[in-house]
């Protein structure tokens, strides 16, 4: 037998569904750019190790190579800042659903700030996802016209 109190407590776990969903690609996304971060440390120390052996212009090259990874580390470690507060922001929309539901209080506009901050957040993450990518594609053209022998196309 469903009694109403029942019944309101199912329809508030259906709403606190859409945030834990959020949260599990948010997880995949940190996972994503986690692992991104990862392959920039390791190309990082493989390029100090290299710029400290390397002399004239085989040494200016790894030192502009060295930057930009430098710089691209800091802007997946501000995409991943921004995404796991997006995630944090998603398990607090959860909470205040449920103390909404359950203590009866008017929490509308505190829900709906929590999910347009959250939703901010990931956007803020994605967009320094992506000039992380756009940075990458960069260093990598920087790559290629050295092995062409071309100067840098801008």
């Amino acid at each position: 037998m469903v009694t109403p109190a029942s019944d309101s407590l199912l329809s508030t776990i259906q709403l606190s569904i859409t945030p834990v969903i959020l949260i599990t690609g948010l997880g995949s996304l940190l996972l994503t750019m986690t692992n991104r971060m990862g392959r920039i440390v390791d190309r990082t120390r493989i390029l100090a190790g290299q710029v400290r052996a390397a002399t004239g212009d085989e040494r200016l090259h790894l030192e502009n190579q060295l930057r930009i990874m430098y710089r691209r580390a800091k802007i997946i470690r501000l995409a991943v800042t921004l995404g796991a507060s997006s995630m944090f922001s998603s398990g607090l929309l959860v909470i205040a659903i449920f103390e909404n539901a359950i203590l009866g209080a008017q929490l509308a506009a505190v829900i709906l700030g929590i999910f347009i901050t959250g939703i901010v957040l990931l956007l803020g993450a994605l967009g320094a996802f992506l000039r992380d990518i756009f940075l990458s594609l960069n260093a990598l053209g920087l790559e290629v016209d050295r092995a062409l022998d071309h100067p840098p196309i801008k």
